[in-house]
């Protein structure tokens, strides 16, 4: 067996074959050029964080953990070249990442843990914050957790008097064009946990924010039904590829 002081990197321990389809390379041992690489790669990323590294080079930096002993440059390639950017990466279903050649359990592990580590962090950047004054966090957590999405999925943000962010839920979940709605539900969660208001957000997984008939009917039965009830309904935002739409900037609230 070989020594394991002459391995420069170590596979993680619940992983321990490596998944890129390439030659193993001989020993295990990691060649001069591909450790010195990722030894410039991680420096330029401490010192200029990630605006010094282009998607790929980023990409190269979350598989090394995952396969630690070979070239992985071709595969982050061929994962942007599939999902279109860094974070169309991270946010593709298991299924989808798995039909990828090179892809395994250890990548998907990798690939998943950084994108729930952005979405938690998205996430405390507004709960519990005063939601009108942080409109823009709010925003960014709403485009961190649905811009990707492949299906529709609708969320309610509901907000105490002041105006202060105190649950995020999923109501439900959709197709690609389309996400079946309660104004009931929606009202009867509002009051289960005294919510004084309530933001509504859904995607579009089209990219284009342009709200349906169907979206300008929902929200004026869910306004409707809120109001009788005291509540506030702020706003409606749907959520492209790059950009989104406020019900309320286009007037329909």
């Amino acid at each position: 067996m070989s020594d394991p002081s002459t391995f420069s990197e170590k596979p993680l321990p619940l992983f321990d074959v490596d998944e890129a389809p390439m030659a193993p390379l001989p020993s295990g041992k990691l060649p001069s050029y591909l450790r010195d690489h990722r030894k410039r790669l991680r420096a330029r990323f401490l010192s200029g964080g990630a605006d010094a590294l282009p998607d790929y080079e980023m990409l190269e930096l979350v598989l090394f953990r995952a396969i630690p002993r070979q070239d992985v440059k071709p595969l982050a390639h061929i994962l942007l070249e599939t999902f279109g950017d860094f974070n169309g990466v991270l946010s593709a279903p298991l299924a989808r990442l798995k039909a990828v050649n090179g892809v395994g359990d250890a990548v998907v592990t990798e690939l998943k843990l950084v994108e729930a580590a952005a979405h938690r962090l998205a996430r405390s950047r507004v709960m519990q914050r005063h939601v009108l004054s942080g409109w823009d966090a709010l925003v960014d957590y709403c485009h961190t957790t649905m811009a990707h999405r492949d299906t529709e999925q609708f969320r309610v943000l509901f907000l105490d008097t002041k105006n202060t962010l105190i649950a995020d839920e999923a109501q439900a979940q959709g197709t690609v064009n389309h996400v079946p709605v309660y104004p009931r539900e929606v009202a009867k969660r509002a009051l289960e946990l005294n919510a004084s208001a309530l933001i509504l957000v859904h995607n579009h997984p089209s990219g284009d924010p342009t709200p349906s008939d169907s979206d300008i009917a929902m929200t004026h039965q869910i306004n409707t039904a809120a109001q009788a009830l005291g509540i506030t309904l702020h706003d409606h935002l749907i959520i492209g590829k790059s950009r989104e739409l406020s019900f309320r900037s286009e007037g329909h609230l």
